[in-house]
């Protein structure tokens, strides 16, 4: 079979196999409050109709990234893609509550190999002079399905039910399966340098990547940022008047998009991509401060998520720019995934609890205590590649 000649067309068949990924979150946190009323028991447990599906990056996340490179990443997505399908069409039937939260712990597995092995696979597939604009683009995934899910997917729901939601994400994924199967080649799979998957040694090698300020940095930031993407997508818009809501769920994820894909890969051109990312977190603590300031607005969501489009492809830039091999990058994806899926599994529920305590304003000062917290975290790790350097 002949493969397609120019590399942006595998990258953008796997950017929308990241959509899918990404739609796996949005089906459920832009509904959240439909999902409410399908469940009236749920209680409490509702945030975790988002959340629960990062359980299995949480727990699985490094071997994933060990995985994904002995397996193969093509094979590791055609299988993810074909699982994710099969997990979102038992979902349509909207089946009783404990069932539906095992049903997304399953999908977790399914999202982790997708955002391990889709990235690895684009900074092989990319030359060396557009790896970053590639990889900024796969950065605007989480934005662009949730824009796409608000756009479309709710007032799906809305008119013919949740189900057929979870229906039509079904058939993205089956179709993203087809489409990788057609337009990109295999891959051989990176022989390990141990055999042997231990819990003693998973364990050491967990401390090793966390330690490591070349493999971990991007995920220590990455931990903060999904902290409060997700979450601010699924609790501040019902906070706010109608219009105001609708305009946030839908311009705030397409406004750091915008900005990614503008302000952030003009930068990456001039700066190395830590620096653009930890830029993007002063901006964004400067702005979260502001979200009380202006209760009936959806301009202070927006502008902050403005900010957090400066991270979003830069993180994943910083991938390749910090580590050279494909098998070190799959680990890098593998720690960034993994505490991507702690931020969003805990970010909901954490909001939600902040929110019913102490209001806006404390929603509003736990965001911007995360973003100081990422700068001082990426400030540490760069002098300790400096040192190492040194």
């Amino acid at each position: 079979m002949t493969r397609p000649t120019s590399p942006w067309i595998a990258i953008v068949a796997l950017y929308a196999t990241g959509l899918g990924a990404a739609g796996q979150f949005a089906k459920m946190a832009v509904i959240l409050p439909e999902l409410g009323r399908a469940y009236p028991e749920a209680g409490t447990l509702l945030g975790f109709l988002v959340s629960l599906l990062s359980l299995m990056g949480v727990l699985l996340g490094l071997v994933a990234g060990l995985l994904v490179a002995r397996i193969g990443f093509r094979r590791t997505l055609i299988w993810a893609l074909t699982a994710g399908c099969a997990i979102s069409l038992a979902q349509t039937s909207l089946p009783p509550l404990p069932v539906m939260l095992a049903l997304r712990v399953a999908e977790g597995a399914t999202h982790l190999a997708i955002v391990v092995a889709a990235p690895t696979l684009i900074a092989q597939i990319a030359p060396d002079r557009i790896r970053p604009a590639a990889l900024t683009l796969w950065g605007t995934f989480f934005g662009v399905a949730f824009a796409m899910v608000a756009l479309v997917g709710v007032p799906l729901a809305e008119r013919y039910g949740i189900g057929t939601l979870f229906a039509a994400h079904a058939t993205w994924m089956a179709a993203m399966a087809l489409l990788l199967l057609r337009l990109v080649a295999a891959d051989t799979p990176i022989p390990p340098a141990d055999q042997r998957l231990t819990l003693a040694g998973l364990l050491r090698r967990h401390i090793s990547l966390y330690r490591s300020p070349f493999l971990a940095a991007p995920a220590w930031g990455w931990l903060f940022y999904t902290l409060t993407f997700v979450a601010l997508l699924a609790v501040w818009p019902p906070l706010l008047p109608t219009r105001a809501a609708t305009l946030t769920a839908t311009l705030a994820p397409l406004t750091a998009i915008a900005v990614s894909m503008t302000l952030g890969m003009a930068l990456l051109r001039r700066w190395p991509a830590v620096k653009v990312v930890m830029l993007g977190f002063a901006l964004a603590f400067c702005l979260a401060l502001t979200l009380p300031l202006a209760p009936g607005s959806a301009l202070p969501a927006i502008a902050l998520f403005a900010c957090l489009g400066l991270v979003q492809g830069a993180s994943f830039a910083a991938i390749p720019q910090l580590n050279d091999t494909a098998a070190a990058r799959a680990l890098a994806n593998g720690a960034l995934a993994q505490m991507g899926n702690l931020g969003n599994m805990i970010g909901t529920p954490l909001m939600l609890a902040v929110h019913e305590g102490t209001g806006k304003p404390g929603l509003s000062l736990i965001v911007a205590l995360f973003y100081v917290a990422a700068l001082f975290t990426h400030y540490g790790l760069s002098r300790a590649r400096t040192r190492t350097a040194g």
